[in-house]
């Protein structure tokens, strides 16, 4: 069901040791209950580390990195990735050699319907569900703020929203998004000239 949804924050919370972390975000949303945003979640295999959300009336979601590359990872990245909302495979596409923030957005397809995320900057993005001849579509607005235990997730959304819908928007603060921004795609365009450079070498 498409609902308006209360401007609303999530609080930065932590828990465990070395071998069993795990931190996140917490918080209410009025319209759809408890919110619990996990990530990473406790390690399960060194090649995999998983964020996921759920609580209230969301469907769990998870983003989970899987490779060799995950041992060394604080969160999942945006490459070798699986997304997944309830039982659902969310199908993601990005162009890595955008030149702009929109270009380097994020491209999605959930249950028919179009979405796009785009960095706002290293501290915010926003995600937008396309509309259609059936519905004017919504805008999720996701920004942290604070320092420590008084950090926090602001979240905005225009449009009617469904469960789905926030769900999707709220799993990527348990992401690396940095390779969206400006300064994380000259870093990872310059890292893959250098691994190219150095694989050319032998």
């Amino acid at each position: 069901m498409h609902t308006n949804v209360t401007p609303f924050d999530l609080q930065a919370w932590k828990e465990g040791n070395r071998h069993d972390y795990r931190a996140g975000w917490r918080g209410v949303s009025p319209e759809f209950g408890e919110i619990v945003l996990t990530c990473p979640m406790t390690r399960t295999t060194p090649e995999s580390i998983v964020s996921e959300v759920r609580g209230g009336q969301l469907p769990t979601t998870s983003f989970e990195s899987r490779g060799m590359h995950a041992e060394g990872l604080k969160l999942p990245t945006l490459n070798r990735s699986t997304l997944r909302v309830g039982d659902r495979m969310v199908y993601v596409d990005r162009n890595r050699f955008g030149a702009t923030l929109e270009q380097r957005a994020l491209t999605m397809r959930y249950a028919g319907d179009h979405y796009r995320l785009a960095a706002l900057d290293k501290h915010g993005y926003v995600m937008t569900r396309q509309a259609d001849d059936e519905d004017p579509g919504v805008t999720i607005t996701v920004r942290e703020s604070g320092r420590g235990k008084n950090r926090r997730l602001s979240v905005q959304v225009s449009g009617r929203a469904e469960g789905g819908d926030l769900a999707l928007g709220l799993i990527f603060a348990g992401v690396d998004r940095s390779v969206l921004t400006r300064v994380g795609a000259v870093k990872a365009g310059l890292s893959r000239a250098t691994h190219f450079w150095t694989e050319s070498q032998y």
